[in-house]
């Protein structure tokens, strides 16, 4: 019997870790006429970083609390993102990161780019970890909002501008 109730007690605590994970991340790409850079901004929830981090850097890892922690998740971030306007490859400047409140922010940008026709983008953040991951990507200033959701085995998607 003793056996019975520390195995539920086990299965109810590995459910309850397991379902604050969400295992979804939002990046918007800004084309920002005012700064003249495309802006990436990727945003991921604190606690899915937190088990992350625990299986890339170590299960002494503190996403929480360590800045170099968090510097290597936005590295991890920075080598799994790559975008191209008009069929060409964009070098990404890696700007930097931040927590703010349940998220780390993970910034990069590039020079803006004249006549945009098409963007194309990867974005495997998380995705190599769990294959449920999903990340949309939602790109701004270049008339009405579009979407790109990575999730599956999406590789490269793309967006047509008209």
């Amino acid at each position: 019997m003793r056996l019975l109730i520390s195995l539920a007690v086990l299965m109810c605590t590995a459910f309850n870790a397991s379902a604050h994970q969400l295992k979804a991340a939002v990046t918007t790409v800004l084309f920002n006429k005012n700064s003249g850079h495309i802006e990436l901004m990727h945003r991921y929830y604190l606690h899915d970083t937190e088990h992350a981090v625990g299986e890339l850097i170590g299960k002494h890892a503190d996403i929480l609390q360590n800045k170099a922690d968090q510097a290597s998740f936005a590295e991890y971030a920075f080598d799994r993102i790559q975008l191209e306007i008009n069929h060409k490859s964009l070098k990404l400047e890696n700007v930097g990161f931040e927590v703010d409140g349940k998220f780390l922010w993970v910034y990069q940008e590039t020079p803006l780019v004249a006549n945009v026709t098409s963007i194309r983008m990867r974005n495997n953040v998380l995705r190599d970890i769990w294959t449920e991951q999903m990340n949309l990507v939602n790109i701004e200033g270049l008339g009405s909002v579009r979407s790109m959701h990575f999730d599956g085995q999406d590789d490269w998607l793309e967006v047509v501008i008209k």
